[in-house]
């Protein structure tokens, strides 16, 4: 049997008690006052992942937010065991430099690197990095860089490679980065399926229902099984986790209604504008209607009405957060990365009340279904 995996989210873009936006068009507003994303805050978000038992942090990237690789450095110091996955923009650096960047972050910190690379959905973002690249002309250049990457990595002789603009002559590392960091890798497009097929270690995904989102990692574990390859899969989500059920649905209640119509109108249109299948994906979830935002049982996608990116949180007492991770463990993913409003509380009541539950079924008093058809008799009532 796979373990399965839980990883939390660095809030580099500011941290809050509401839905921050950002990513794909969308303004980087919140709803409620924002924490600034100083080192500081950055720590005890690191510190409290890592009392709680994740295996890494996700840092992202773009505009809207700080550099990822700087900040995973500076945290660094301050962790022992915790993983950064850091994302790797095949855009903004050479190949040689990128593979040679890891095997330095795993020699300075024993081994805590894993990659998420990222393509670069959005080509307004992208020009102001300097890549003019099409969104088809991207992936193909991040295939030729990640086969580039993983090349060095075998610490084979120099080679040369000239493909999609990428091109290097007589390429390698004095030394291999060890261990190999993992390769995680996003993407709802055809093109991307096949190069995680490929190339990935960890298919990730949003958080899509669970049977939506099996169908859709099964195209990619069809993919890789031809390559004769086998792949981890990872669900991105936000969590909002209580004790009882009716506690944590009055957080999200309470963070719907503190977000302005306005702002709601503003960020569904930008992020319609969206070129990224996966950000179109994320719309058609609840299709920018209000009063229909519990997509599946305990999957609420009220972030996603001005955040871009992952737009869905599980919802629920301690137990129907488990039973619906179980969920997404019953067609395939392996791995959770997760994050809360704010991050800091979240991690701690997601470590406490969750994981345990997790980690040990029999840790549940009451079938989750039984809890969730007495909430809903109780509305009715």
């Amino acid at each position: 049997m796979v373990e399965t995996r839980f990883h939390w989210f660095l809030p580099t873009s500011g941290d809050s008690r509401g839905v921050v936006g950002g990513e794909h068009g969308a303004e980087v507003l919140s709803s409620s006052p924002v924490r600034e994303p100083e080192l500081a805050y950055l720590r005890q978000v690191a510190q409290a992942a890592e009392a709680n038992r994740f295996d890494s942090v996700l840092t992202p990237t773009g505009l809207y937010c700080r550099d990822p690789w700087l900040t995973a450095a500076a945290l660094a110091e301050h962790t022992s065991s915790l993983r950064f996955l850091v994302a790797m923009r095949p855009d903004a650096l050479s190949p040689t430099l990128a593979a040679q960047m890891a095997a330095t972050f795993q020699a300075q910190t024993g081994g805590r690197l894993a990659l998420n690379v990222v393509t670069g959905g959005e080509s307004a973002e992208q020009r102001a990095y300097g890549d003019f690249l099409d969104k088809q002309g991207r992936y193909r250049r991040t295939r030729e860089h990640l086969r580039v990457v993983r090349r060095l990595w075998e610490h084979g002789p120099a080679f040369d490679h000239d493909a999609e603009g990428v091109r290097v002559e007589q390429a390698r590392l004095v030394d291999a980065p060890d261990p190999v960091p993992e390769v995680h890798f996003a993407g709802s497009s055809p093109a991307a399926l096949e190069i995680a097929a490929e190339l990935a270690d960890v298919y990730l995904t949003w958080g899509e229902p669970p049977a939506q989102a099996g169908e859709k990692i099964a195209r990619v574990r069809e993919a890789a099984a031809a390559r004769g390859r086998t792949l981890r899969y990872g669900v991105r989500l936000h969590v909002i986790t209580r004790d009882t059920s009716e506690q944590a649905w009055a957080v999200a209640q309470a963070m719907l209604d503190a977000i302005p119509e306005e702002l709601v109108r503003r960020q569904q249109q930008a992020l319609r504008a969206s070129e990224s299948e996966g950000q179109r994906r994320m719309l058609a979830l609840h299709g920018g209607d209000w009063r229909n935002l519990e997509i599946h049982p305990g999957l609420w996608a009220g972030s996603g009405l001005i955040r871009g990116g992952a737009g869905t949180a599980l919802v629920g007492s301690h137990e129907e957060v488990a039973d619906l991770i179980r969920q997404y463990e019953a067609v395939g993913f392996t791995d959770f990365v997760l994050s809360g409003h704010p991050c800091l509380e979240e991690a701690w009541w997601f470590g406490e009340g969750v994981r345990p539950r997790v980690d040990r079924p029999e840790a549940a008093s009451r079938p989750a279904d039984a809890r969730r058809r007495e909430r809903a008799a109780a509305a009715v009532d």
